[in-house]
């Protein structure tokens, strides 16, 4: 995720693009929404995603604009490589300016000298063909503080994704299999609100059996932290049609209820005390720059990028609205569950039981195809982050405890709250805040003046953000910055309250 330059794979047009990273951005973030909307009301909800939306698009454009930099560097760099070594041999590359760059080929372009390249005034130094992910830039742009401050903000993030799917799975394990014993059955979404400290099964209360569900999940996934593991493209595909049968059959589920005037919910406009966990929530759901190299880089054609990323923004913030609004009119604030598939394993919301299971575990099978992933790539950066050039590890540190940091920690804050809700909104409004708003600012910020180094100032970067006025660098700088002065006053205040 955060690591140097990779391969870039195989090659897809814009629109299977456009539909990967719909499916990246729409994950377990969009499951606590409907709760949050209901919690800050659905007007200040609209308003706050569709800035959030707007405010996350912005900083993609941001990260695409310091991919086609970094490209454009490494490219230069290679270039200025090769004219050393043909000078060292007394010979020349033999490359007139006549030369044409080859779309599909730029190995020949690259032994052209770079003032020839930057005379003809072609695109392609800055065309993204090296998929240069996000720490690799960090290390090209940012000086020695930068670069550690980058990897600490995504490790933190990491270690945030990781808490919230170890606390999902036995939440919603805990939740289906408790409510189908004694008198519970069938009454996880019906408003019946339960403690803890209720029975499950016979003595084993509630929280004993989360318990013992992170146990599990942790024996049987935790192991994968110390391999190497990678997602094949058929699980992706699998994961991917069972979240969209979740996602459409509870909107279809609710819509149906709404129809039959059987709705519940009835939504205040403004609750501002909601606002925190809210934001925190919706930065989560728009989470995509981390991702961001791994999704443009193999796009055959990159020529009306933004647009398609503008598109997706689109019909995602359509997505959250239908979802949330259909929730919130659907059932009561106080019936909402954090995980909101849970509200659908009511009978007397569906009474097919087949369905009820599926949305309730839906959580289950698709957090636990990501978890071990999420776990090599944060194992993977601190190795990164404490690498010196020319060392190696220890076989131990290496494989026993890189591994112990990366699974340990999530696990105990899963093992100490099951609070979903609290879990999004501060991975969120923290870690997610550095990473969606602060760090593409930075990059764009800095490689803007790179380019202008090495290339001269006159030279445009065919990637350039439509956002390419330093206000708007500015503005978001600000906006990041106020965000974690807000967040940290309003959990300042609302402890103290306590």
């Amino acid at each position: 995720m955060a690591g140097g330059i990779t391969d870039t794979g195989e090659l897809y047009s814009p629109y299977v693009g456009l539909v990967y990273m719909f499916n990246l951005i729409v994950g377990t973030g969009a499951l606590t929404m409907p709760k949050a909307f209901a919690t800050a009301g659905w007007l200040v909800s609209l308003i706050l995603l569709m800035f959030l939306g707007f405010m996350s698009y912005m900083t993609t454009t941001f990260v695409v604009e310091a991919m086609a930099a970094a490209n454009a560097q490494l490219r230069w760099k290679r270039m200025e490589k090769r004219k050393e070594d043909d000078e060292d041999e007394d010979s020349s590359s033999g490359v007139s300016d006549s030369d044409v760059l080859l779309p599909d080929g730029y190995e020949r372009a690259e032994t052209r000298p770079i003032l020839s390249v930057q005379r003809r005034g072609s695109p392609n130094i800055f065309e993204i063909t090296e998929r240069v992910e996000m720490g690799q830039m960090a290390s090209m742009f940012f000086n020695k503080v930068g670069v550690n401050l980058f990897y600490f903000c995504i490790i933190i993030y990491l270690y945030g994704d990781l808490a919230i799917y170890a606390a999902a799975v036995p939440v919603s394990l805990m939740q289906v299999t408790c409510s189908v014993t004694g008198n519970h059955s069938c009454s996880v979404g019906d408003g019946t609100k339960y403690n803890d400290t209720d029975k499950c099964w016979g003595p084993i209360r509630r929280i004993d059996a989360y318990r013992l569900y992170l146990a599990a999940f942790t024996l049987l996934l935790g192991p994968f932290t110390f391999f190497n593991v990678q997602k094949t493209k058929y699980l992706q595909i699998m994961t991917s049609l069972m979240r969209w049968i979740a996602f459409i059959l509870m909107i279809i589920l609710a819509l149906i209820r709404i129809s039959r005037g059987q709705a519940e919910g009835h939504p205040s406009m403004a609750q501002l005390s909601g606002i925190r966990n809210l934001f925190g929530v919706c930065v989560y759901s728009f989470m995509c720059q981390h991702s961001l190299p791994s999704l443009i880089t193999p796009i055959s054609k990159k020529k009306h990028v933004n647009k398609l990323v503008l598109l997706d923004y689109i019909l995602i913030l359509a997505f959250y609205s239908l979802l949330s609004f259909t929730a919130i009119y659907c059932f009561r604030n106080d019936t909402l569950m954090d995980m909101y598939t849970l509200n659908f394993t009511n009978c007397e919301i569906i009474n097919v039981a087949f369905i009820r299971y599926f949305l309730g575990l839906f959580p289950v099978f698709t957090i636990s195809t990501n978890f071990p992933i999420i776990a090599v790539t944060l194992r993977n950066n601190w190795k990164t982050l404490f690498h010196r050039e020319g060392g190696t590890y220890p076989w131990v540190v290496d494989r026993i405890v890189f591994p112990a940091i990366t699974l340990v920690p999530p696990v105990l804050v899963a093992f100490c709250t099951h609070d979903l809700e609290s879990l999004v909104g501060i991975t969120g409004a923290y870690a997610g805040n550095g990473i969606q708003y602060l760090i593409p600012a930075f990059l764009a910020y800095c490689s803007r003046k790179d380019t202008q180094l090495v290339f001269g100032s006159g030279t445009v970067n065919k990637h350039l953000s439509p956002f390419r006025h330093t206000f708007w660098i500015v503005f978001v700088l600000i906006w990041g910055f106020s965000c974690f002065v807000f967040v940290t006053a309003n959990i300042v205040l609302s402890e103290s309250k306590l």
